[in-house]
């Protein structure tokens, strides 16, 4: 059952590629853009989020050459919105208990991107007492501490102590899990695990928890047609040791993605406009290309990924 979801998975996170590289003009940062940021959902953390999406395509050896080359490009788009790093470096330097810089910085890290400033201002935050100490929601510190780790900055983490501080590390409830909540499950799974990069990350019990109460909520936000999240939660799947990866669900994600490789975030209709299409569904295409990419790496390097 294996082949069916790796090529699956293939063939959604090459289209979800394609469709943001055919539109990647339609994410750029105005010229007179500051360190500020008067609306940091609008553009920047759209730009960093297909960033990320890039990194690990090129981290995971199963990608072709074409979703490489795209994947590359993609990157180096973002980056220069970002001006080579200047932006991120400014942000940081502003603003010294912001992590954004830091998290989007991190994916362009992790492909090889550098900028000497901002890892030398990464570095001397990580020594300050107010950088440690900001309060932050436990599934937020551990995305601050994968990002520092990628980026190669030591922030003294005890990973199993923040792996504990979350709703997945209370094995709470499942079925009092509501949609925030699951978005939170999700990306603490995705820090722990560095995006499937290291599933040896997710401690055994919430492994074992997982195991049993992922498949439910996968069915529950498909029913509802919740697709944005339905790839989020996939992710999670392809992220354990064993992966669970369900050919129902990946032929279910398959069946909504548009031919030109949209995926919509949920069951409402679909706006003509390209340009709101695409603000509307960046986000959905980028999920379903990291999901993609992570089931196919996932399952050629494993004997399980068959699912539940």
């Amino acid at each position: 059952m294996t082949a069916p979801v790796t090529s699956t998975a293939h063939r959604i996170a090459t289209r979800a590629l394609g469709w943001l590289h055919t539109h990647r003009a339609r994410a750029g940062l105005p010229a007179d853009t500051t360190a500020d940021l008067g609306d940091p959902n609008s553009v920047y953390k759209p730009l960093g989020e297909t960033a990320l999406a890039g990194s690990l395509v090129l981290r995971d050896a199963a990608a072709g050459s074409t979703d490489k080359r795209i994947a590359k490009e993609l990157l180096d788009h973002s980056w220069a919105q970002f001006r080579q790093g200047d932006l991120l470096y400014e942000r940081q330097l502003r603003h010294q208990l912001m992590t954004d810089p830091l998290e989007t910085y991190a994916h362009f890290a992790r492909s090889g991107y550098h900028h000497e400033g901002m890892a030398r201002l990464l570095r001397h935050n990580a020594g300050l007492a107010s950088v440690r100490a900001a309060e932050v929601v436990p599934n937020r510190r551990l995305a601050i501490a994968n990002a520092a780790r990628l980026a190669g900055v030591d922030l003294g983490t005890d990973w199993d102590a923040l792996a504990r501080a979350t709703w997945l590390g209370a094995a709470a409830e499942p079925w009092a899990i509501d949609w925030m909540t699951a978005y939170a499950m999700t990306h603490t799974v995705f820090h722990l695990t560095d995006w499937g990069g290291r599933p040896e990350g997710l401690p055994v019990e919430m492994a074992g928890y997982l195991t049993t109460w992922l498949p439910v909520w996968i069915d529950i936000w498909r029913e509802v047609s919740q697709w944005d999240l339905v790839a989020e939660l996939m992710i999670v799947g392809a992220c354990l040791e064993e992966p669970l990866c369900d050919p129902e669900s990946w032929a279910a994600l398959a069946a909504v993605q548009h031919e030109d490789g949209l995926v919509p975030r949920d069951g409402e209709p679909v706006a003509e406009d390209e340009q709101q299409r695409f603000v509307d569904h960046q986000h959905t295409a980028v999920v379903a290309a990291v999901a993609g990419c992570v089931a196919v790496a996932r399952t050629l390097t494993t004997t399980g990924g068959t699912g539940a």
